[in-house]
């Protein structure tokens, strides 16, 4: 397992929900949700330095929608854009995509599990997500030795 903190995302159209690992890779925690538009990246690109100054930041991953089929749909160019901007923004800081479908559906199932209630789920429900598709990167990492997802390459515009 690599050791650093590494930053998962749930990029959404109104919010993004963030959730952090601990520096061993062990555990992902719910961080914040960032109100989609204006300034997300920026706000982003501050959680990322703020972990930097404390930590080693080892990358970000974001997680990627697919159709249940696994193919490419509208969302799914959205946040490939999206996971492109943010890495131009928090480079050298690498940026992942990994594949997160469900992870709204089993978020939101924990937390009606956990008895949280329909507006009191949905302003926790990204930051939920985001911890379900970071902690399924940290998993894999942990049983497969190699970093998880795909890698977004920093292309200057």
């Amino acid at each position: 397992m690599r050791h650093g903190v590494r930053l998962g995302l749930d990029p959404g159209d109104a919010r993004i929900g963030v959730a952090r690992s601990d520096p061993t890779g062990f555990l992902a925690t719910p961080l914040e949700t960032v109100k989609k538009g204006r300034g997300d990246l920026a706000r982003l690109q501050a959680i990322v330095a703020e972990i930097a100054e404390e930590s080693t930041m080892l990358e970000v991953v974001v997680g990627l929608p697919r159709s249940l089929k696994g193919g490419e749909n509208p969302a799914t160019a959205k946040v490939r854009d999206f996971a492109a901007s943010l890495a131009r923004r928090v480079a050298p800081v690498p940026v992942r995509l990994i594949d997160e479908r469900l992870t709204t559906v089993s978020a939101e199932a924990m937390l009606r599990d956990r008895g949280r209630k329909g507006q009191d789920r949905r302003a926790v429900v990204d930051m939920a997500a985001a911890v379900v598709i970071l902690q399924h990167a940290l998993d894999s990492e942990r049983a497969s030795g190699a970093a998880p997802g795909e890698i977004v390459e920093v292309v200057n515009e």
